[in-house]
C-alpha cells in the first residue's frame, strides 16, 4: 500500500486493508514540475464495500459497546502517531497540493491537535439530566449517527478531513473518507495510522473516487450524513441528494473574504496579515482575503506598503527550506487563475505586482507556478471581485464611508470569513455584527483555532465544524423520560 512520495500507486482502502488494485486510473502530476509522479484507481466497487465494512463495525463490538474514555485513548494515540508521520504526511500534502513541504509539515503536527482537543472534550461530555414534573425527569443523550461520508478538499484533504474524521470518530460513528482521485495518499496513509493505533478495521475507510463515487456514497440507504468540503456549486447538487434522502447534511463551500483596512487602523499590522491571508498555501484556501478594502484616506499608502510587502514572497518548489509558497495544485486551477487576471485586465483593471509565470529553471518550466497578483482598478461587478479564485491573487479597492465598506464586503454572494482593521472599540462591534459571514476577524486574520466553531454564512455553507459545536453536529439527541410516579388517568373520572 502506497503510502510515501516514493511509492507509486495509490488504491482505496477498507475495512483495514487495501482493495484489489482496478478501475480507471488517475494520473497523479506533480505541480512543481507537471511530471506525472504516481497513479491513482477509481474503483466503483469500493464504494459499496467501504458502506458495508463500516456499517458492520459500527454495529459490532467492540466498536458499539466502546466508551468515550476507550475512544479518547484511541484519538491520544493517533494524535501522536501523526506527529510523529509529519514529514511523510506533508510530503504527500505537498505533492498533492504545491504548498511548502515546511507548510505541511508544520500543518501535519497541528493536524495532530484536533484529536487531543476531541478526546480532552469526551472525558467532560456527559449526558444532561432535567426535571420533567415532581415524579419524573428526563435523561438527554447524545448518541452516533452511524455511517459518516467525509468528503475532502485538494488543498487539505488530511487536515481539513481530520476537522471531520476527529469529531465523527469521538463520537462514536465509523468514517469514510473520499478525497480527491487527485490527492489520495495522505488520506490512505491516515487510515493506516489509525488502524495501528488500535482503531477497529472499517472504523475509518478511504475511497478513491470522482463526482459519481461522491453521489453513490452520499445516496447510499446504510449512510446517516454526509460532512462535505468544497465549491459551492458541488455542494449544491450533492446537498440536494443527502437531503432526498432525509441525511443529515454539513458543508463547507465557497468564500470570497473581504479584508477591511479602517484609516483608523494598525496599517502595518494590515499589511502583514493580508499579505498572508492572501497568499498563504498559494491563496488555495476557503478563506483568502482575497478582496481588500481600504478607506481613502490611507488607500496609496497601503498599496505602496502592500505591494513592498508582497514583493517579498519567495516562491520555489515544496522541498526547498527557503520557499513561503509553491505553484498551485493542478492545470485545471492555474488555467481558471490565469483566466481570471486576464479577463480583468481586459475590462480595465491593472496588475501592479505579478501576474506572470515566474522563471525557476528548466526542471520547473512545465509546473503550475502563479506570481503573487495584486490588481487595482477593478469595480465590484467584475467577476474576479465576485467569484472565487482560489489561487494567489488579490485585489484592492477603496472606500470612503464605514457603510460603504459593509455593503461592499456584503455585496456577494458568499459568506465564510472576512476581517478589519479599527482602533475604534464602537465600531468594532458594529461592523462585526453587521458583516454577514460566519468568522469575522479583528485586527488579525485567519486566526482559526480548533476551539472556535467555523463555517459559512449564504452560500458559504450550512452547519459548523470545530469546537464543541461539531460534536453535536455528528451526532443525533434522544430524550429519554423515566416516570418515577403511578401511571395518571386521564379517564378515571
Amino acid at each position: 500500500m502506497p503510502t510515501s512520495a516514493n511509492q507509486d500507486i495509490f488504491i482505496s482502502y477498507v475495512g483495514g486493508s487495501a482493495v484489489a488494485p482496478g478501475g480507471r486510473e488517475i494520473p497523479l502530476y506533480d505541480p512543481a514540475t507537471g511530471a506525472v509522479w504516481a497513479k491513482s484507481y477509481v474503483c466503483d466497487e469500493a464504494v459499496e464495500s467501504a458502506v458495508a465494512h463500516a456499517a458492520a463495525t459500527f454495529r459490532s463490538e467492540p466498536w458499539a459497546s466502546m466508551t468515550g474514555y476507550d475512544r479518547a485513548a484511541l484519538l491520544r494515540k493517533l494524535a501522536a502517531l501523526i506527529v510523529a508521520n509529519a514529514e511523510r504526511l506533508g510530503a504527500l500534502e505537498s505533492l498533492a497540493n504545491g504548498k511548502s513541504h515546511a507548510a505541511t509539515t508544520a500543518e501535519m503536527k497541528a493536524t495532530a491537535s484536533w484529536y487531543d482537543y476531541y478526546a480532552s472534550a469526551l472525558d467532560t461530555h456527559d449526558d444532561i439530566f432535567r426535571t420533567v414534573s415532581r415524579s419524573a425527569d428526563a435523561r438527554i443523550v447524545r448518541e452516533p449517527l452511524g455511517v459518516v461520508v467525509a468528503i475532502t478538499p485538494f488543498n487539505g484533504a488530511l487536515s481539513l478531513g481530520s476537522w471531520k474524521l476527529a469529531p465523527a470518530l469521538a463520537m462514536g460513528n465509523t468514517v469514510i473518507l473520499k478525497p480527491p482521485a487527485e490527492a489520495p495518499g495522505s488520506s490512505i496513509a491516515l487510515a493506516e495510522l489509525a488502524m495501528e493505533a488500535g482503531f477497529p478495521p472499517g472504523s475509518v475507510n478511504v475511497v478513491i473516487g470522482d463526482a459519481i463515487a461522491s453521489e453513490a456514497l452520499a445516496t447510499h440507504p446504510d449512510v446517516q450524513m454526509v460532512s462535505f468540503t468544497g465549491s459551492t456549486a458541488t455542494a449544491k447538487v450533492l446537498g440536494a441528494k443527502v437531503a432526498a434522502g432525509m441525511k443529515r447534511f454539513v458543508c463547507e463551500a465557497g468564500g470570497k473574504s473581504a479584508h477591511i483596512v479602517f484609516a483608523d487602523g494598525d496599517i502595518d499590522g494590515a499589511v502583514i496579515a493580508a499579505t498572508q491571508g492572501a497568499f498563504s498555501g498559494s491563496g488555495q484556501t476557503c478563506v483568502a482575503g482575497s478582496r481588500i478594502l481600504v478607506q481613502s484616506g490611507i488607500y496609496d499608502t497601503f498599496v505602496e506598503r502592500y505591494v513592498a510587502s508582497v514583493a517579498r514572497i519567495r516562491l520555489g518548489p515544496p522541498s526547498s527550506p527557503k520557499a513561503h509558497i509553491g505553484p498551485v495544485a493542478n492545470r485545471r486551477q492555474y488555467d481558471r487563475i490565469n483566466g481570471f487576471v486576464a479577463e480583468a485586465v481586459e475590462a480595465g483593471a491593472r496588475v501592479v505586482s505579478g501576474g506572470r509565470k515566474p522563471d525557476l529553471g528548466p526542471e520547473f518550466a512545465n509546473g503550475y507556478w502563479v506570481e503573487p497578483t495584486v490588481v487595482l482598478d477593478v469595480s465590484s461587478d467584475m467577476r474576479i471581485c465576485r467569484e472565487e479564485i482560489f489561487g494567489p491573487v488579490v485585489t484592492i479597492q477603496r472606500f470612503a464611508t464605514e457603510e460603504e465598506a459593509i455593503s461592499m464586503a456584503n455585496g456577494v454572494e458568499y459568506g465564510l470569513a472576512a476581517g478589519f482593521w479599527t482602533r475604534d472599540v464602537g465600531r468594532v462591534r458594529r461592523v462585526s455584527r453587521q458583516l454577514q459571514a460566519g468568522t469575522v476577524w479583528v485586527n488579525t486574520y485567519r486566526a482559526i483555532n480548533l476551539r472556535v466553531p467555523f463555517g459559512g454564512y449564504k452560500q458559504s455553507g450550512i452547519g459548523r465544524e470545530n469546537g464543541i459545536e461539531a460534536m453535536e453536529e455528528f451526532s443525533q439527541i434522544k430524550s429519554i423520560v423515566t416516570e418515577y410516579g403511578p401511571a395518571a388517568d386521564p379517564f378515571a373520572h
